[in-house]
């Protein structure tokens, strides 16, 4: 028997010692073996030192005119629900006995047509798209000088 042979054997004599880690068990192999440690959360804190003002100006005018899309639609779909419900009505009947013209006095759906209903909340929606517009891009430049004298606003950013 060679020396490393002889170092390796066990006291009793003729079995090899074990090389490596000890076998498991046939029931208990998920005692072994650890779960990796969890990693903790990272924290980047970040400032927000400017803004574009090109880029808020292109958002800005793009969620304006779907806010304008959605007036629009909203409008329209108002005057229409109005109308086939019978509220119209309702209100004529209500103005006939206020001003005491029963019966023959104003009708609101002739003040108030689909087309001018349409036509209105187009011209706020353009509105609005314009001052929105530049509502934003004003806010954006004010941002970036008042960024400019006090550093910002600070974010904290983790990962979980």
């Amino acid at each position: 028997m060679s020396k490393t042979q002889a170092a390796k054997t066990t006291k009793g004599g003729s079995k090899p010692a074990s090389k490596g880690k000890p076998k498991a068990k046939a029931g208990a192999g998920k005692g072994l073996v650890r779960p990796a440690p969890k990693a903790k959360a990272r924290r980047a804190k970040l400032v927000i030192a400017k803004v574009d003002a090109w880029s808020v100006f292109k958002i800005s005018f793009l969620l304006s005119v779907g806010l304008g899309i959605v007036t629009v639609v909203a409008g329209i779909f108002l005057w229409t629900t109005m109308d086939l419900t019978g509220i119209f009505d309702d209100i004529n009947a209500l103005l006939g006995t206020i001003l005491g013209t029963e019966g023959g006095g104003t009708q609101i759906q002739e003040l108030f047509t689909l087309g001018q209903v349409a036509s209105m909340t187009t011209i706020i929606a353009v509105l609005n798209v314009v001052l929105i517009t530049i509502a934003a891009s004003l806010a954006a430049l004010l941002y970036n000088v008042c960024a400019s004298l006090v550093g910002g606003v600070g974010l904290t950013l983790t990962d979980d």
